[in-house]
C-alpha cells in the first residue's frame, strides 16, 4: 500500500516526478503522504515486481527497487532485459569472482561497480577521477573536461612579449 502511493507521488505515469528528483527520502514520503518516522530514513527500500517503474524507470530519488529472482542466472538475465541495452552503470555484490566477470562481461555497461557504492562508479571514492557525464550512446564511457568539452585555443601573437 505505501509502495502504490509512493510510486504515485514519485513516479506518476512511470516517470519521474521532476519536484522529487534527488530529493530527501522524507520529501519523497510527505509527497506521498505516508508519516516520517521520528528517525529520517537516508533510503527506501521496497519489494516490488520486476515490471515495476521503480525497476523500468531512471529515478534519480533514494529508492532502492528490490526483486526476487530464483538464482544468479535468473538475476543476471532480468538485470540485462531491465538494462535494455543502454550499457550505462551497474552495481553487484557477491564473493563470487566469476559471477562478478560473468555479470561485467554480459552487462557490458560503461561503469560496473562490484562490491562498492554506485557513486564509486564515477570517481567518488572509486577508481579514476570524478565525473558526474557518462557518454554511453557513443561508447567512451566516463568523461573529463579534456574528453567531453570542445578543445579551444587562444593566441595571441606580435603583441605579447615575456622577454
Amino acid at each position: 500500500a505505501d509502495t502504490d502511493k509512493l510510486r504515485a507521488a514519485c513516479l506518476p505515469e512511470g516517470q519521474a516526478n521532476k519536484k522529487l528528483v534527488g530529493k530527501s527520502p522524507s520529501a519523497m514520503l510527505e509527497a506521498a503522504g505516508i508519516a516520517v518516522p521520528a528517525k529520517a530514513p537516508r533510503l527506501l527500500i521496497a519489494l516490488v515486481n520486476a515490471d515495476d517503474p521503480w525497476v523500468t524507470s531512471e529515478q534519480l530519488m533514494p529508492m532502492l527497487p528490490v526483486v526476487k529472482v530464483s538464482d544468479f542466472d535468473s538475476a543476471l538475465a532480468l538485470a540485462l532485459k531491465v538494462e535494455e541495452g543502454l550499457h550505462h552503470t551497474a552495481i553487484m555484490h557477491s564473493q563470487n569472482v566469476s559471477r562478478l566477470n560473468l555479470a561485467a562481461r554480459t552487462l557490458q555497461t560503461s561503469i560496473f561497480v562490484k562490491n562498492g557504492p554506485s557513486y564509486a562508479g564515477i570517481g567518488v571514492g572509486g577508481e579514476g577521477f570524478t565525473t558526474f557525464t557518462i557518454a554511453t550512446p557513443t561508447g567512451e564511457g566516463t568523461t573529463s573536461a579534456r574528453t567531453f568539452a570542445r578543445s579551444r585555443r587562444c593566441v595571441l601573437t606580435n603583441g605579447f612579449s615575456i622577454r
